[in-house]
């Protein structure tokens, strides 16, 4: 396994790291067998977040006895000071440690949120105060807005920022190279593009040929799966001609109806968040948490239901999205 300082934060990172969604689908036990093995590949550093249901319960669980060799992070959702001290403490007694090594504002979009997290009373106050206390380490920011992070790595407060890249998904470059110029530690996510690429050897390779990256955090459900991924955080061949045809291949496939998340497509005339409905499908097609997607789902407050087939959107994206034809599949997949 190769590893990678995690920008200012000095943190030694496999260049592979273990992503936290997926483990919400197997058991206490499995999970405990899926991070030692993990661990035994060289994988030291692993993500998870607030959100993903029993995630820090089940990583704490595993790690007990070992918290030494891992690097945790975990992310909230919280913006205001308050609400961060909680799930702070939440995250603390979920992961069974007395510190934690990044914690991450998860998902800022807009400037409006950004503002909110910075003001007085925010969030980031919080994770300050308790910076200095020596219980978080180091602060992140993650978001599926490439012009948001643009905006957030040039306030100086963000230690890493966390964002999709893979073969897919590569809007992100200008900003990584930018971060790194600022030596703020780069984490890529959805390295398998929410489920819908299936060669994870391919998959890695890709995001590590890029040098401003310095880890990529692919979910995790089996043993094979950790096998695939850390072979390919281990080898030092660069990519192929072959491979990059393959890969050109790939992208074309999937850019007929693939949603980047790059929200160009917003605002909607009907209120709907586009992109966080095309994840959310992702996640109960792909990911193997219909569970989860559903009860997602069905407490967000404007659906696919809700378009009106304005085609706004679809003049807006600059991938030629057939954005209602697409809403349409979703609303067969959520049965409503």
């Amino acid at each position: 396994m190769k590893y990678k300082v995690l920008g200012s934060t000095g943190l030694k990172v496999s260049s592979v790291g273990f992503g936290g969604i997926p483990i919400q689908k197997v058991d206490e036990k499995e999970t405990a067998k899926l991070l030692e093995y993990a661990e035994s590949k060289g994988i030291n550093f692993i993500d998870s977040a607030r959100g993903y249901t029993i995630s820090e319960e089940l990583i704490g669980n595993a790690l007990k006895g070992r918290r030494e060799k891992w690097i945790i992070a975990t992310k909230s959702m919280a913006r205001d000071r308050e609400s961060m001290l909680k799930d702070v403490e939440i995250s603390l007694k979920n992961l069974q440690t007395s510190y934690i090594d990044l914690y991450q504002f998860h998902n800022v979009r807009t400037q409006e949120q950004l503002d909110q997290v910075l003001s007085e009373d925010g969030a980031y106050s919080a994770l300050l105060e308790l910076k200095q206390k020596g219980i978080i380490k180091h602060i992140g920011i993650t978001s599926h807005s490439v012009d948001m992070l643009k905006v957030a790595i040039e306030t100086g407060k963000f230690e890493t920022i966390m964002y999709p890249y893979n073969i897919v998904e590569t809007q992100g470059e200008e900003v990584f190279k930018r971060a790194k110029e600022l030596n703020i530690g780069v984490i890529a996510m959805k390295p398998m593009a929410g489920g819908a690429l299936t060669k994870g050897d391919l998959a890695i390779k890709f995001i590590l040929s890029n040098d401003n990256i310095t880890t990529a955090i692919p979910g995790m459900a089996s043993l094979s799966e950790v096998d695939i991924n850390c072979n390919a955080g281990s080898s030092e061949d660069t990519l192929t001609e072959d491979e990059k045809e393959e890969m050109r291949k790939i992208s074309e496939e999937l850019g007929t109806e693939f949603c980047r998340r790059c929200s160009y497509c917003a605002p909607c005339t009907a209120g709907i968040d586009i992109p966080s409905i095309f994840v959310l499908q992702a996640y109960k097609e792909r990911y193997g948490l219909p569970d989860w997607a559903n009860d997602r789902y069905q407490s967000t407050e404007r659906r696919a239901k809700d378009c009106i087939e304005c085609g706004i959107c679809e003049e807006r994206c600059p991938y030629d999205l057939p954005i209602r034809n697409m809403l349409k599949k979703v609303r067969k997949i959520f049965n409503e």
